[in-house]
């Protein structure tokens, strides 16, 4: 792709790969831009992080198209991921070991469906610690990973859909469209709670950003020899 035509703006959908960051992907894709036109500088961002043990649909906008990015991140976003019942971590994810148990007898297939159901609404959720919101100036997670306790403040989401896709205890298998800012690993651990049990998020896709569809997104590593 011509430089010129980079400049004018660009908007990119990847499908982010496990274990890279999104800035990883960032930076992959500006390097490649800088090698091949021979320049120093050119603007790249992403329109909202995926975390890295997430898969799937991140925005990159290049050139001019970055003037978009604020409202990319606007958009609702939809995820399929599977909340494993019965064990808590403190990211609420696989990012860190379980640290308590819980006991899952209990839970009936009508339970799990009618908990999913109760999170459909307007509400206020907090974020995980391990996070990357900033307060004094730190990342939440750097206080985390220190031991440090910091107090996280609720922010208000939406869950607009929540539907159950399986059932394969201990593995709940899900599809959620949620607003702007809603944590899923967060949603996955106030599941639990709902639930008289822990839960944390054991895998998660992002599908759609608005109308963009994960189906119509390609690897950066594809994007890269096709178009740089």
């Amino acid at each position: 792709m011509e430089l010129e035509d980079l400049k004018k703006g660009q908007v990119l959908l990847i499908d982010k790969p496990l274990e890279w960051t999104s800035f990883d992907v960032v930076n992959k894709i500006r390097y490649a831009i800088l090698k091949k036109h021979g320049i120093k500088k050119f603007k790249v961002g992403h329109a909202g992080t995926l975390d890295p043990l997430a898969t799937g649909l991140l925005i990159i906008c290049v050139g001019k198209a970055t003037k978009k990015i604020d409202t990319y991140q606007g958009m609702d976003k939809e995820y399929t991921g599977i909340i494993t019942l019965g064990a808590t971590t403190p990211s609420y994810d696989m990012e860190t070991g379980i640290d308590n148990t819980f006991p899952v007898e209990h839970i009936t297939p009508q339970m799990i469906e009618e908990t999913a159901q109760s999170f459909i609404g307007k509400q206020w959720q907090t974020p995980p610690i391990f996070s990357a919101i900033k307060k004094n100036g730190k990342k939440m997670y750097e206080h985390a990973r220190k031991g440090e306790q910091v107090e996280m403040e609720k922010r208000p989401i939406e869950i607009k859909e929540f539907e159950i896709t399986e059932v394969k205890m201990p593995d709940v298998h899900f599809r959620v469209k949620v607003s702007k800012g809603t944590y899923i690993r967060s949603l996955a651990y106030d599941f639990g709670k709902k639930l008289n049990t822990g839960a944390y998020l054991s895998a998660l896709r992002r599908t759609k950003i608005g109308d963009f569809n994960v189906k119509d997104a390609m690897t950066h590593t594809k994007w890269i020899e096709d178009y740089v």
